[in-house]
């Protein structure tokens, strides 16, 4: 851990993806390519869930990734709970990237990945990351959580989750929009405490009891998980509801790290590609039985922290990849449940 942060001013790193997001959302299907030529090097790598994956340049991101979410969900509202920016524990602190979180809302009137449309409201759940070197944007990340999107969709292609199922709303507070620059001492105290957690969690194998928990968590925490697991309250919650299943359904192989480790003010967060290796040995989520393959976990992780503690947690786990890798292809089991 860096003794200092040595935290710049961020605001042309924000008012530049802010644009750009504000551009890309009202930019039509045939415009996209040129919004993202504006504000993206040649050679921007985007990294996408499955099934969209690496993705490199303009006209391969417009055409794979945002013309299907935008030509599924006419007209798309984005809805953001979090945003923020900080340079990159990973690299030392020399680079800098730029987080927000929230939803798409939209009409979903056309198909989406196979799935049929309802030609109702839906919403997915998203989060972006993204690098900034020389004014422009060169490297980034956008997960959808579409397991969640499914159980919107009340899609039996999902067993029922240990968690709650719904819709993972922002900070209870209401601060997550940060647009403007946070004091550095309470980034480092935020950077510092999540790191701390996260050294703790790996040391232990991926394991949690509530001594665990009481070192880095507030007790009324709230852990807003994925789809196929689901949101957590509380200690007693969180072990019941994520751990308990996870730890029962899944054996840790390893831990491979990050791209990003970042925060701002009272809020921070990382995401790997991939973070964890994991072997299924039971039945996690319902879904997996004992195997030999090794799936990989591609983890978003974002933080709140109160009094010292994490107060709130929101995660993405990109579980139509893992569950590729150990042999389940969930967007085939919905076209065969649902020919």
């Amino acid at each position: 851990m860096s003794e200092k942060l040595n935290m710049p001013d961020f605001q042309f790193e924000k008012n530049l993806v802010l644009n750009y997001l504000t551009e890309l959302d009202k930019a039509d299907p045939e415009s996209v390519a040129e919004v993202i030529n504006k504000y993206a090097s040649p050679n921007f790598h985007l990294r996408c869930v499955h099934p969209f994956n690496d993705l490199v340049g303009a006209e391969n991101i417009a055409n794979q990734f945002w013309l299907p979410i935008k030509k599924s969900f006419m007209p798309i509202q984005r809805r953001m709970d979090i945003f923020y920016a900080g340079t990159n524990l990973i690299d030392n602190h020399s680079s800098k990237w730029v987080v927000n979180m929230g939803h798409f809302l939209g009409l979903f009137n056309e198909p989406f990945l196979g799935i049929a449309p309802t030609r109702k409201a839906a919403m997915l759940w998203y989060c972006e990351f993204y690098k900034i070197e020389n004014n422009k944007i060169t490297e980034g990340a956008v997960f959808l959580d579409i397991m969640k999107f499914m159980q919107q969709l009340q899609l039996l292609v999902v067993p029922e989750s240990t968690g709650m199922i719904g819709f993972n709303p922002g900070p209870m507070t209401h601060d997550g929009l940060n647009f403007e620059r946070q004091p550095e001492e309470e980034s480092k105290k935020t950077l510092d405490l999540i790191i701390r957690m996260a050294n703790r969690l790996v040391g232990e194998g991926m394991k949690t009891t509530i001594p665990d928990l009481e070192k880095d968590w507030n007790k009324d925490m709230l852990w807003w998980g994925p789809g196929g697991i689901g949101a957590s309250y509380t200690y007693e919650g969180y072990l019941k509801g994520h751990t308990g299943p996870f730890e029962d359904g899944l054996d840790y192989v390893e831990f491979t790290g990050h791209i990003v480790e970042n925060a701002e003010g009272n809020y921070g967060g990382w995401f790997g590609w991939p973070n964890l290796l994991m072997r299924p040995k039971g039945n996690y989520m319902g879904l997996t039985s004992a195997t030999d393959k090794v799936g990989e976990m591609r983890v978003v992780d974002l933080y709140r922290r109160e009094k010292g503690k994490l107060a709130e947690n929101w995660i993405f786990i990109d579980h139509l990849h893992f569950l590729k890798c150990v042999g389940i292809d969930l967007l085939d089991r919905y076209k065969k449940m649902y020919p």
